[in-house]
């Protein structure tokens, strides 16, 4: 086997393509060419073409050990019957100009575990070069999405820059993957999610649940634009208002009250969290919940907590009220704050009981995305944002793109 031949097998290149030569010195280039007289097919028009002429095409390939490798490449022009002529790119050819599927597959890969940056130094790249590669992908892996089967969805947002810049997420919660990524948090957001459905193979009334926090505006999104959904806000949420509630008492109350100074995470952790001292401190000052206004907060907020892991909706629903009630006569003012919340809310807080659906997973997704901006030093675009989103948490498929991607 000669030199030229070794490449071919190397490079996985067949008849009637075949490498022409090898240039090796800081980097290496092969040179790779077509058989004279070679007919192509071109997608889409029966039969093989005659070649009318050629463009000579640098490709960026693997690594040859720790040199760069280029493929320049004679690309055929084909003139089909009806007199056009079009450029026939090989198989191996990337889907951005100037690199061969391998390369691309091997950026997303890294994309997807380090920042652009990083990769572009690693691959003797541009920045720049390295994100459209993945921008690419991930609009073709985006639009091929079909999501006829999707029907329950959590919805949260992110930020995005310092300030109020935000981006919105919505996923499914079945298969627990990002399927949309819209700048804002209003209810524009479900919007614009209802018309990415309908272009995807899909409907608004399909989705038959919904998981959001308690903002408004997601809330008006949804009653007006999935209008079959069930909302529910996950228990965490609620609870996670009512521990709020139980730090502005205890605020509060060590104005006047020292001994309450340094237990903030004696109250907010959960008890089995909590080591022999803190959790001495804790029942001393539960022991007073008749007269201190923070001991009787924990309970209201622990009370909270044990009606909502109950699975019996009626039984939730009625406990649940039974405790608004008792809470909207007690002179604990912030959990009456929680408690009209509830009261506002009440339906979706209750559905939590039969759907379970909570907003954990998005929410971790949101870190993930927060770390890597972190590392990145932030993104300066929303398209940026997008692309790292979905590259994070997609489970994009891009192997009907590439075949050597997963």
């Amino acid at each position: 086997m000669n030199q030229t031949q070794l490449f071919e097998a190397a490079l996985g290149i067949k008849a009637p393509w075949y490498v022409q030569g090898v240039d090796f010195g800081t980097e290496l280039t092969i040179a790779v060419d077509f058989v004279a007289g070679s007919r192509f097919a071109y997608p889409g028009v029966p039969g093989e073409h005659p070649v009318h002429d050629t463009v000579i095409k640098r490709l960026r390939h693997l690594n040859f050990f720790q040199f760069d490798c280029y493929l320049e490449v004679r690309v055929p022009r084909v003139r089909l019957p009806d007199g056009s002529v079009r450029l026939v790119e090989p198989d191996w050819m990337g889907k951005l100009d100037g690199f061969t599927l391998l390369f691309e597959a091997l950026v997303l890969t890294l994309c997807r575990e380090m920042t652009f940056a990083a990769v572009a130094r690693l691959v003797n790249l541009s920045w720049y070069r390295v994100k459209a590669i993945c921008d690419r992908y991930v609009n073709l892996a985006v639009a091929a999405t079909d999501l006829s089967e999707l029907t329950a969805v959590a919805i949260d947002e992110t930020s995005c820059r310092r300030g109020h810049d935000y981006v919105s997420l919505v996923a499914d919660m079945d298969a627990r993957r990002v399927v949309f990524v819209t700048p804002g948090k209003d209810a524009g957001v479900v919007e614009r999610f209802a018309n990415h459905l309908e272009e995807h193979n899909a409907t608004p009334a399909q989705i038959k649940s919904v998981s959001i926090d308690m903002s408004p505006a997601f809330i008006k999104g949804v009653d007006e634009h999935l209008p079959d959904a069930r909302v529910t806000f996950d228990k965490f949420h609620v609870i996670a208002h009512a521990s709020k509630a139980l730090d502005g008492v205890r605020r509060e109350q060590q104005k006047n009250d020292p001994a309450l100074k340094g237990m903030r995470w004696s109250l907010l952790k959960d008890a089995d969290n909590l080591n022999l001292a803190q959790l001495t401190d804790l029942e001393a000052l539960i022991s007073q919940y008749t007269t201190n206004r923070t001991a009787r907060a924990w309970m209201y907020r622990e009370q909270l907590r044990e009606i909502l892991d109950r699975k019996q909706i009626h039984v939730v629903s009625k406990m649940l009220r039974r405790w608004c009630t008792g809470v909207m006569r007690s002179k604990v003012e912030p959990m009456k704050d929680v408690a009209r919340m509830i009261l506002r809310h009440f339906d979706g807080i209750v559905a939590w009981a039969q759907t379970r659906q909570t907003n954990g997973f998005i929410e971790a997704i949101n870190g993930l995305f927060q770390a890597a901006k972190r590392k990145a030093r932030g993104y300066a675009s929303f398209k940026t944002m997008r692309t790292v989103l979905f590259l994070i948490a997609g489970k994009l498929d891009f192997s009907a793109f590439n075949p050597h991607a997963s």
